[in-house]
């Protein structure tokens, strides 16, 4: 394992394809993925345990453990990624490209490398001295339903005293984010010749009211909500797709809106969910059974950690970066679920995620590499207080 070069696992991941998405054709299994994992971490000692996700054939998790007992620290990360634009890749997505300063490839931050960055810094270090356990999860997903955290928080077989997730923050531990809701709005109405509108109900017409209301609903929550760790504080409600009749001369039968809703940490789904359905009510009374509302994916809540707490103060510390809250969204809120503290950080900046030509800025090696190493000497190496 000692002569396994960083370059080349990550050249190994990047190779396996483990595209997440609610498109059938581009979703992929992340099988590859978790059994070249599970071949890295048996060989460097730990006990490896793969699942299969229910009712999810060819998606798994994977939890390895070293060291006994509960508590210790979990290093946590995804092995789905999102589907890519052929067209507006200047590389090979699944072929580890080095250019510059830079590695292109998709899943270089977003984020499969982040598993070479953990077994490049646990292969030297001396695991027999273990005091609390360290625990490597991979879950599948995440890009799509999240499903692969939300089992394991349902599952609640591991318990960990910190959890550090390694999405690409910069190297800057985020302490909260943002939820993400993501809605759907059908008006079915009665379809007619567009010579007598009143021989038809107009999905269209009734669907200008309701984002009349969504809108007086986003103005409420930018007056009465906030958080002021976020640079956007309120909650957020965008407009994104709508879709509605087939011809001009026809009264619109149906009429479908998409949007999505941003909780944060004190205002969550439930309650935006409660807001939205008031906000709604005057309009399903307008128009009895016109109206239905539904999750186009369950609702992902928000997260937040103590700013105050001891895994924050020592990321920050040995980051050298203040904890900040970002509006974006990671597993974070299930990890957070086992009842330990909670952190993201990792390699990379979010701006090159989820874009043409993903790439890692190689001047992120060596801090990535210190960092886990001394997140590990602390948390798992040191005598606990």
């Amino acid at each position: 394992m000692t002569s396994l070069k960083l370059l080349d696992m990550y050249r190994d991941l990047i190779a396996l394809p483990s595209i997440s998405s609610t498109e059938s054709s581009w979703d992929q299994s992340n099988e590859q993925v978790i059994r070249l994992l599970a071949d890295w971490f048996s060989q460097l000692g730990f006990a490896v345990e793969v699942t299969e996700l229910p009712n999810l054939p060819g998606k798994f998790n994977l939890v390895a453990t070293r060291g006994e007992g509960d508590g210790g620290l979990l290093l946590a990360g995804h092995t789905d990624t999102v589907p890519y634009d052929e067209g507006r890749w200047t590389k090979d997505p699944f072929k580890l490209t080095e250019e510059g300063d830079r590695l292109y490839g998709l899943g270089v931050i977003d984020m499969k490398g982040f598993f070479a960055f953990i077994v490049e810094a646990l292969k030297d270090m001396d695991l027999s001295k273990l005091t609390k356990p360290i625990r490597i999860l991979a879950t599948a997903d995440e890009e799509t339903t999240m499903a692969g955290a939300r089992a394991i928080a349902s599952a609640m077989a591991i318990k960990p005293d910190y959890a550090v997730i390694g999405e690409p923050t910069g190297l800057v531990p985020v302490m909260m984010h943002k939820g993400h809701m993501s809605e759907a709005i059908r008006i079915t109405g009665k379809s007619g010749h567009s010579s007598d509108p009143a021989n038809g109900v107009n999905a269209l017409e009734i669907m200008h009211k309701v984002m009349g209301r969504l809108l007086d609903l986003q103005r409420q929550l930018k007056e009465n909500y906030g958080n002021h760790h976020f640079k956007v504080p309120q909650p957020t409600l965008n407009l994104g797709h709508i879709n509605g009749g087939d011809s001009p001369n026809r009264i619109c039968a149906c009429c479908e809106l998409n949007f999505d809703m941003r909780p944060i940490p004190g205002v969550g789904p439930d309650e935006l969910m409660g807001l939205l359905h008031h906000a709604l009510e005057p309009i399903k009374e307008q128009y009895p059974n016109a109206l239905e509302l539904f999750h186009l994916h369950e609702p992902i809540p928000p997260y937040g950690t103590d700013p105050e707490g001891e895994l924050v103060k020592a990321a920050a510390e040995i980051s050298g970066n203040a904890a900040e809250a970002v509006n974006y969204c990671t597993e974070a809120p299930f990890i957070n679920q086992l009842g330990c503290q909670t952190i993201v950080l990792g390699p990379g900046h979010i701006a090159q995620a989820h874009q043409p030509d993903e790439y890692l800025d190689l001047s992120f090696v060596k801090p990535t590499i210190d960092i886990i190493q001394r997140l590990v000497s602390r948390f798992c190496l040191a005598e606990q207080k």
